[in-house]
């Protein structure tokens, strides 16, 4: 570079910097050898290169706008955003968009599956507006906590809205957040049966990494939004007054969109409910222990105790989700009064008469275990707390009276009993016969162990037909009938089942639950196959082996899951008394209940709990 021209690089170099300064009156003077204007020379490039280049992020940190949201033009992961900055941008209003939308799902989403139509998601709720205002009113630091945690409770209220669902598909209530916990289990055992080990482990993972997902994706929503309204806080800010004075317009018209009230508060009923619920749950402890020690039989010496059946053969027996469905729904009381009816005839032809009602079960869907013990006990057993505190209760049952008498021995067959079972011992049975003791090598028909027909045949092998025997109370639990209802046993000739073995070809030529429960019309078709199923292995075992002293008591447990009710709120299920000797049922000639089988339909119904000593006082001394 030449003489003059360096001079003028460092001339100008040194009124840019004068100016740059503050603009000083009095340049810096020129260098005073070619060394000191080569110098400024490189200055001179180097500032030139700055300005041609942007200034380097920190590695691994996108430029972020002041709300810390990363901004369009950042790097993101591996440059990718400062290479194609408008799929970057539509990334960033996809995410949004989508952000809110899940906000919106979670406020307004139903806990009940009829209830989910589109008309749900067309509400203003109230939560979001209130939850908006706040964010936008607290400092930074606050707002960001704030986020998080309401991010994480309404995900976690989201995931109890979908845990609803499925208690109300079952037993067409909610979950209670203080007594159902012990159902998990059991939901996890069933799904085992029905579907293998594999099955059971992939629902229950499923089940977990839908849960964390909800919860984080719910919590990344909430702050994404948030920041999105603090960039914004002015438009955010006129939105939720607008947004807030719409609603309680709505409300006060109480105005509506195809019967969909347009204002809604669900959220914080929602959370009410479940706040009184776990209350109740609390209390209801304290009122059971109290009606729990209120027994009219308990002072009443054993002499005095079910005088009427003594020397009798006395079976109560369960038919598993035998509801009042099955015999008054039209798809399918065809088929099961022309069952009932048949068997009220053969029964009628070998010397038998019945008498049938109603109960009303504590239960409906599932929930067996709490019909029983209410019916067996004469105590209202609605929840898994109370089943636990009568069974380590001395409260008295059905079986401990009979037991009490010494006049009969008494006996379990419970098929669905396939693990411990402590509180066996509670119900006073003398010897129990669960699902490995019955002789039983045949195949499980879903959760089904042994299907109905071989349980008799094993009650009658293993107690009714041995000689020289005491009388016999049995407890009998009938479970071929139980969900899934596929595939479902079929009566074979009795001298033919053996081992059970026969029972492998029944139920490879049955029917996969996994193809009948995508259909509600073929699980309904195939529930009451499992009904008729089990009401003629009941009724041809009496015709087989009944004698002068036997007393049949049947009843169904509960009500099948809502698929099968198709919405009926009805809880009722069978009960009917058979018996040869005519002594037993003139007793009960005052209940008015219906000759044969089948209830009619406004036979009495009485609470399952009331049975009990109802029974004891119409088979007890007579007092006339």
């Amino acid at each position: 570079m030449s003489q003059e021209a360096t001079e003028e690089v460092t001339q100008e170099t040194e009124e840019a910097g004068a100016k740059d300064a503050g603009g000083a009156d009095e340049a810096a003077p020129q260098a005073a050898d070619a060394g000191g204007a080569a110098q400024a020379a490189r200055a001179v490039e180097a500032a030139d290169e700055t300005k041609a280049s942007p200034s380097p992020e920190p590695s691994g940190s996108p430029a972020a706008d002041p709300s810390g949201s990363p901004t369009p033009g950042s790097p993101g992961w591996f440059g990718w955003r400062r290479r194609c900055p408008r799929t970057a941008h539509g990334v960033t209003v996809g995410a949004t968009v989508l952000a809110g939308v899940l906000l919106l799902f979670a406020l307004l989403v139903p806990n009940r599956l009829e209830r989910l139509t589109p008309e749900a998601f067309f509400r203003l709720p109230a939560e979001g507006i209130l939850l908006a205002g706040l964010l936008l009113a607290l400092p930074p630091r606050s707002r960001r906590l704030m986020a998080v945690v309401s991010g994480a409770l309404l995900g976690l209220l989201t995931v109890l809205k979908f845990v609803d669902m499925g208690f109300y598909q079952v037993l067409a209530r909610p979950f209670d957040l203080v007594l159902d916990w012990i159902l998990l289990d059991d939901a996890a055992e069933f799904v085992r049966e029905s579907f293998g080990r594999t099955g059971q482990v992939l629902a229950v993972v499923g089940v977990i990494v839908l849960i964390i997902a909800v919860v984080v994706l719910m919590t990344l929503a909430m702050v994404r939004v948030t920041n999105l309204m603090v960039r914004h806080r002015p438009v955010a800010t006129r939105t939720t007054l607008v947004l807030g004075t719409a609603w309680i317009t709505c409300m006060t018209l109480s105005i509506q969109v195809t019967g969909v009230p347009l204002a809604t508060k669900g959220n914080a009923e929602f959370v009410n409910n479940r706040v009184e619920q776990v209350r109740a749950g609390l209390r209801d402890g304290r009122v059971f222990q109290k009606q729990a020690a209120v027994d009219a039989f308990a002072k009443t010496p054993p002499d005095r105790l079910l005088t009427g059946l003594r020397g009798k053969d006395v079976l109560f027996t369960f038919i598993e989700s035998y509801g009042r469905v099955a015999i008054d729904d039209p798809a399918m009381a065809p088929q099961i009064d022309a069952v009932l009816k048949q068997g009220t005839s053969s029964l009628k032809a070998a010397g038998f008469q019945s008498r049938s009602a109603w109960l009303r079960s504590p239960v409906t869907g599932a929930g067996s275990w709490l019909a029983h013990s209410t019916f067996l006990s004469g105590l209202w057993i609605k929840n898994q707390q109370r089943y636990r505190s009568l069974t380590t209760s001395d409260r008295a049952t059905l079986n401990s009276y009979f037991r009490k008498t010494g006049a009969w021995r008494t006996v379990g067959v419970v098929p669905g009993v396939r693990r411990a079972w402590p509180e066996g011992e509670y119900f006073a049975l003398d010897h129990i016969y669960d699902s490995e003791h019955l002789g039983y090598h045949g195949p499980y028909f879903s959760w089904t162990p042994v299907p109905d027909q071989f349980s008799l045949e094993a009650f009658q092998r293993l107690e009714h037909g041995k000689k020289d025997r005491e009388p016999i109370m049995a407890e009998i639990i009938l479970a071929s009938s139980h969900n899934p209802w596929s595939p479902i046993a079929r009566m074979v000739d009795w001298d033919d089942l053996g081992d059970g073995s026969v029972f492998h070809r029944i139920k490879k030529e049955g029917t996969d639950p996994k193809e009948v429960w995508q259909d509600p019309e073929r699980v309904r078709t195939e529930y009451r196959r499992a009904i008729e199923y089990s009401i003629r292995s009941l009724t041809e075992w009496v015709e087989r082996y009944g004698t002068d002293d036997t007393v049949l008591v049947f009843l169904g447990d509960h009500q099948p899951v809502p698929t099968v009710t198709a919405g009926s709120t009805s809880k009722d299920v069978p009960v009917t008394i058979v018996a040869r000797d005519p002594k037993v049922l003139d007793r009960i000639a005052d209940w008015r209940w219906t000759d044969g089988l089948k209830p009619a339909e406004n036979a009495p119904t009485w609470g399952m709990d009331r049975f009990r000593d109802r029974f004891m006082t119409a088979y007890g001394p007579r007092t006339d």
